[in-house]
């Protein structure tokens, strides 16, 4: 979900846990769509502020969890290879996405509500 400044809080952010040790959410997300955007998984880690050993662990834990390649390397060619996303792994951010947008759509007018309860200041309680 795209955050601005102060008048975006608060807002939701969607986990899903797919075992008792492995989790999807917006990093990873945000992982995989950087590796479509760059070709790369070093260019996406950077892109993230992150190395490309946690980057590659990442994408590592993704594959197995999901029991499914979500990015495959490509070795060689003119730019020295790269990576891909797979169909499984284009599909795995589409519906992680649909999923989000889905969550912030049926609790929308709650977060608004939220919004509103914390702009307001509290009265003080008389003891």
């Amino acid at each position: 979900m795209q955050k601005s400044g102060t008048t975006a809080l608060p807002s939701l952010s969607v986990r899903i846990d797919l075992d008792a040790e492995g989790r999807i959410g917006p990093g990873k997300i945000q992982l995989l769509e950087n590796i479509h955007a760059c070709g790369s998984i070093s260019a996406a880690g950077r892109a993230m502020d992150m190395s490309y050993k946690r980057a590659w662990d990442l994408v590592d834990e993704i594959n197995r969890i999901c029991r499914h390649a979500a990015v495959e390397r490509q070795t060689g060619g003119k730019n020295g290879g790269g990576a891909v996303l797979t169909p499984f792994g284009l599909s795995l951010v589409a519906r992680y996405r649909k999923i989000e947008r889905d969550a912030a759509s049926a609790v929308k007018k709650d977060l608004a509500a939220l919004r509103s309860d914390i702009g307001r200041p509290v009265k003080a309680v008389s003891r």
